[in-house]
């Protein structure tokens, strides 16, 4: 048996996945992206050498002012809700007792009782003797309760189909209509859709590649058909672009870079990072469109080196390279239209995380079947 290749990861990379595990926790992130923490541990202590000690200094007492506002916040809001409690006190002491058990979650019994003016005896008795809905009732509130958890789990991006797959994997087998029916009950909307605008510039004189796809997306492994495109992003700093490279075997992101400058190395670095993640394989088609960037010597020496297939889309033909289209179209849609302008750290950090966590490794793709990318190839390759 051959020894296995380890995995190289991009300089990028790792820089995001750092951030990410400050967000959260190492064994969170290494656990999200699929890596030993280790290796995040490894990082690390690597980039930590690289820092000075100011840098780290000026990062906790910008973090301590924001804890300091929000305690500060908290504290507002607290003694706000203590003063207006003669408000709430005029209430009928029935929907005192409601309120209290729709907050339970968020404040203690004890401290809602003394602000909302009744007694906690007077609350636990009601709770025992309130009036109990019918079965049926029960279960559109159980069946409610379930679609509203999965919709939130989703970033509000999952429609009733993707929900009726992650109720079915939790046990929960569900006609898609009922669950329509209980999404527009609790005006659960997906987000919507914006126009997709091409970025990409054709019009120039550079050598231009064959449709070998000729829009024939399936494939029967991983690494025999490959297709990448350029989007940009709006930051509050300028326009982030953002090439991607999609294995159309199971439409997983394999490969993406960003930059603030849309050249050949943008391109060229998504690539690397494709071939790095998936051991270097030989005899790839890769398509794109006749961007200048594809078109470009050192993009098109890439391929040659690593005898790789160049392929591209009929120029201004958008449906030749379809798959990453509908990719930038769910992405912008899911994670980018609805956010406030971020700047542009921040915004790379919620592309990182949506590409390698939500989208890779959580979203539910309808041409795979209603299973995530990782899910598809680890399925398949059992």
């Amino acid at each position: 048996m051959s020894k296995q290749k380890r995995t190289r990861y991009s300089d990028e990379f790792k820089a995001e996945a750092l951030k990410l595990a400050e967000r959260t926790s190492v064994a969170s992130a290494a656990r999200e992206l699929g890596i030993h923490e280790s290796q995040i541990y490894g990082w690390r202590s690597t980039a930590k050498k690289k820092a000075n000690v100011s840098e780290r200094e000026s990062e906790l007492a910008a973090e301590n002012a924001r804890l300091k506002r929000q305690i500060a916040e908290r504290e507002e809001e607290l003694a706000i809700f203590k003063k207006g409690g003669d408000l709430l006190r005029q209430e009928p002491k029935v929907k005192r007792y409601s309120f209290m058990l729709e907050n339970s979650h968020r404040f203690s019994v004890i401290r809602m009782a003394s602000v909302l003016g009744v007694s906690r005896s007077g609350y636990y008795t009601w709770q025992k003797t309130r009036f109990q809905p019918s079965q049926l009732e029960q279960a559109r509130e159980r069946l409610d309760r379930r679609v509203k958890e999965a919709f939130g789990q989703s970033k509000r991006r999952d429609g009733a189909r993707r929900i009726q797959a992650t109720l079915a994997d939790d046990g929960h087998s569900y006609d898609v209509k009922t669950i329509g029916a209980s999404m527009r009950r609790q005006s659960l909307v997906p987000k919507a859709a914006r126009k997709f605008v091409v970025t990409t510039d054709s019009d120039h004189s550079l050598p231009v590649a064959p449709n070998l796809l000729e829009q024939d997306f399936e494939t029967t492994a991983p690494n025999q058909k490959w297709a990448g495109d350029i989007t940009y992003l709006m930051s509050s700093e300028g326009w982030l672009y953002l090439a991607v490279i999609i294995d159309l075997y199971s439409r997983s992101v394999i490969g993406w870079s960003m930059n603030t400058r849309m050249t050949a190395d943008l391109v060229c670095d998504a690539l690397e990072m494709a071939l790095w993640r998936r051991n270097f394989p030989t005899g790839v088609i890769c398509h794109s469109d006749q961007g200048s960037q594809y078109c470009s010597r050192a993009y098109r020496d890439r391929l040659r080196t690593h005898q790789l297939r160049q392929s591209m889309s009929r120029k201004g033909n958008c449906w030749d390279n379809a798959c990453v289209e509908s990719f930038f179209h769910s992405m912008k849609v899911e994670a980018i239209h609805w956010e406030p302008i971020m700047n542009q750290e921040l915004l790379r950090q919620h592309v990182f995380e949506y590409i390698e966590v939500d989208y890779n490794r959580r979203r539910r793709h309808s041409a795979l079947g209603y299973v995530s990318p990782m899910d598809y190839e680890l399925k398949n390759s059992a």
